[in-house]
């Protein structure tokens, strides 16, 4: 019985790991409340010196950006670089839901992992 549960789950995380939607960054607006993989170029940074909090803007500058991501303060010591100055300029895939904030789209991401850089 213990074999099935493990594989069930085995099976149920890989299927979640699939179902992941590849998607451009000037469509993310279009997938709201999805979890998805963005790959683009970040264009801008800012880090707000109150909170820590970093911003990284993707596919354009601000406020032209198709997507922003949230890196909250207390998530940031999970980097190994200071985001702000270490993403700059790079091509990244990045993995998260898609939300709403003001009328644009933007992820937040809780460490490391859900940004890589990208192959293309």
């Amino acid at each position: 019985m213990k074999r099935l549960v493990f594989f069930t789950f085995l099976w149920l995380s890989g299927s979640a790991v699939l179902a992941q939607t590849h998607i451009p960054a000037k469509d993310a607006a279009k997938h709201l409340n999805e979890t998805v993989t963005i790959c683009d170029k970040i264009y801008s940074t800012k880090e707000f010196d109150n909170t820590g909090m970093v911003l990284l803007d993707m596919g354009g500058n601000h406020p032209d950006q198709y997507l922003t991501i949230v890196i909250r303060g207390e998530d940031k010591s999970k980097f190994a670089s200071k985001p702000e100055d270490y993403y700059r300029g790079k091509m990244v895939c990045v993995t998260g839901k898609l939300i709403d904030y003001k009328g644009k789209p933007e992820i937040i991401v809780n460490s490391q992992d859900q940004l890589k850089p990208s192959t293309n």
